[in-house]
């Protein structure tokens, strides 16, 4: 698992997104669809249209950075797809990228998930 270290936005694409689209193309959606900034270091995930897929960029302060994970079996547990954009805790992200239903992530010291 890639765990990002220091405080990082998570924000998530809620809508799938062309997958043929490299680097740039996702910044320019970060850019232009969500109105954020895709250099400003926080991560942006985005999904396939298929649930089995993954792409996040990140500006690490001196590049931008691409990773793309396919998981086997039934795929990520997504948000429901609407238009926008989400965010999403540490602990969640971490969830979502192993798979595993982000929504059930219980902050410590407390008995409910997390609101998204």
């Amino acid at each position: 698992m890639i765990a990002p270290a220091g405080n990082f936005k998570f924000y998530v694409a809620t809508k799938p997104v062309d997958f043929r689209k490299g680097m740039d193309g996702l910044a320019a959606i970060v850019l232009n669809e969500f109105d954020l900034d895709p250099f400003s270091g926080a991560i942006f995930i985005f999904r396939s249209k298929r649930a089995d897929r993954l792409k996040l960029i990140v500006w690490d302060g001196t590049g931008l950075v691409l990773v793309y994970k396919r998981i086997e079996g039934k795929g990520f547990e997504w948000p429901r797809v609407s238009d926008g954009v989400m965010t999403m805790t540490k602990s969640q992200f971490e969830a979502l990228f192993e798979g595993l239903d982000w929504k059930r992530v219980i902050a410590r010291g407390t008995r409910r998930p997390i609101a998204v």
